[in-house]
């Protein structure tokens, strides 16, 4: 017997499957029961499993596939709800003595939907098989639909022989392939609308009064011994081959649980009352699923981790690294946040710094969440916030940026070139000019002497 903690990780860069195994302090009793499943549904977690692989008679829980792939046709407009379907002989071939039907007889007409809910609420196996005529055309080209959904969906120890669960040595499933039928099921809103009502009345047709249809699901009766109010949705058999069977489906506590029992049988009580055991023991699987497991948030992306030196920023010299998504974990109650442990890496160090700008959701770092030597998750830290970069900075570092290209460069040198020409060509200039004005100075001085020479004589 395998008793797990569940792990589930939301949107994480590596997820890892992992186990942790319950404390001793709440091990779960053995069941009653050939075999059984309690899963969390949303995360598909087990968080405990008796013999779940071991093949077991379907019986009346073939119905649950039965009532899919008609919720199905109806959903997928292929057939309405409200259609008028005639019973014919044909549905009654197989239908023995001791099956559980409603009594509906050929050529009695109702709706569709008064179909489905009389072949699950009602137990009517005689409705079942109208069903695979009116969807499929024949039964046998719907078992085929019921066995091709179950492989589809990974239920490969389960295979069916008829829609409505009547003992078939070739008609076997197992607690695990159940719980992932029951499971998709429920995500069929009309699915989930059937098989939750407790009761249920027909229309009346012209061969008969309207039926009143109750469920055997006695966890949704308020008035029986087993009333779970958390209880949405199940399914339960009863057969000579296969004993007593049941898969239940209830909310408590932000958990939801989907517990399956093959297998089990009724145990006579010390007052002779009777203790249908595959329903006492769903509750206390129940019990103990709610009141030992809860989520727990290991990370949040509100969670500040640490700062990052950042160089160049605006009015700020850190910044905060966040995880990048939330991680959430499905722990029993003697399991302590604080046994986790968090290693962090950053990327940036002195030699290879932060600089700025940042934006919100830059990848910093990374963290990885461990606990006794099992990492459960590893994912990025990104910037909490946006670190703008110092004005002064920006332009320092625009100029630095253009002019460490090479064509910067070229231009750089060809204006240095034509600066030293320039000069040049100014200096020869000032020069020529010079040694112009000095010969007029020295012409003119030269006239200035000869006049004052002829002057004299």
């Amino acid at each position: 017997m395998l008793k797990k903690t569940a792990i589930f990780l939301l949107l994480v860069f590596t997820v890892q499957a992992i186990s942790v195994p319950a404390s001793a302090s709440i091990d779960f009793p053995d069941l009653a029961a050939f075999s059984a499943i309690l899963v969390e549904k949303d995360s598909g977690v087990i968080l405990y499993d008796n013999n779940m692989n071991q093949r077991h008679p379907a019986d009346a829980l073939a119905k649950v596939m039965t009532l899919l792939i008609a919720a199905y046709a109806v959903e997928n407009d292929e057939i309405s709800d409200n259609e008028l379907i005639t019973m014919t002989d044909s549905a009654w071939h197989d239908i023995h003595d001791n099956s559980t039907t409603q009594n509906i007889k050929p050529e009695e007409i109702m709706t569709f939907i008064d179909l489905m809910y009389s072949a699950y609420i009602g137990n009517a196996n005689e409705a079942c098989n109208m069903i695979a005529l009116r969807v499929a055309g024949n039964i046998n080209a719907f078992v085929s639909m019921m066995n091709d959904k179950a492989t589809e969906l990974g239920a490969v120890n389960t295979r069916f022989a008829n829609p409505h669960g009547q003992y078939s040595e070739a008609q076997y499933t197992t607690a695990y392939d159940q719980y992932i039928i029951f499971n998709e099921a429920m995500k069929s809103s009309l699915f989930s609308e059937i098989s939750s009502s407790f009761r249920h009345i027909t229309e009346s047709t012209d061969e008969a009064d309207a039926r009143t249809l109750t469920n055997s699901n006695l966890l949704l009766n308020q008035g029986s011994r087993y009333f779970l109010r958390s209880c949405i949705s199940g399914r339960d058999s009863a057969t000579y081959e296969g004993g007593h069977s049941f898969i239940a489906y209830a909310e408590e506590e932000g958990l939801s649980l989907i517990s399956v029992i093959l297998g089990s049988d009724e145990q006579i009580l010390e007052d002779e009352s009777v203790n249908m055991r595959h329903f006492s023991e769903t509750l206390r699987l129940f019990q103990w699923g709610f009141t030992q497991f809860a989520w727990r948030d290991i990370l949040k992306t509100t969670d500040l981790l640490t700062r990052v030196p950042i160089l160049h920023g605006s009015g700020a010299d850190f910044v905060n690294a966040r995880p990048e998504a939330s991680l959430s974990l499905l722990l029993n109650n003697s399991v302590s946040n604080d046994s986790f442990t968090r290693s962090i890496t950053i990327f940036y160090d002195d030699d290879d710094p932060l600089i700025a700008p940042v934006s919100a959701g830059d990848v910093l770092g990374e963290i990885v969440v461990s606990r006794d030597g099992i990492v459960y998750a590893k994912m990025a830290l990104v910037a909490n916030t946006n670190i703008d970069l110092n004005g002064f900075e920006y332009i320092r570092r625009q100029i630095i940026q253009m002019l460490s290209t090479y064509t910067a460069r070229y231009i750089i040198i060809i204006l240095v070139v034509l600066l030293v020409l320039y000069i040049a060509l100014v200096i020869r200039y000032n020069i020529l000019r010079a040694n112009r004005l000095r010969k007029i100075k020295n012409a003119r001085n030269d006239i200035i002497r000869e006049r004052n020479q002829n002057f004299r004589d």
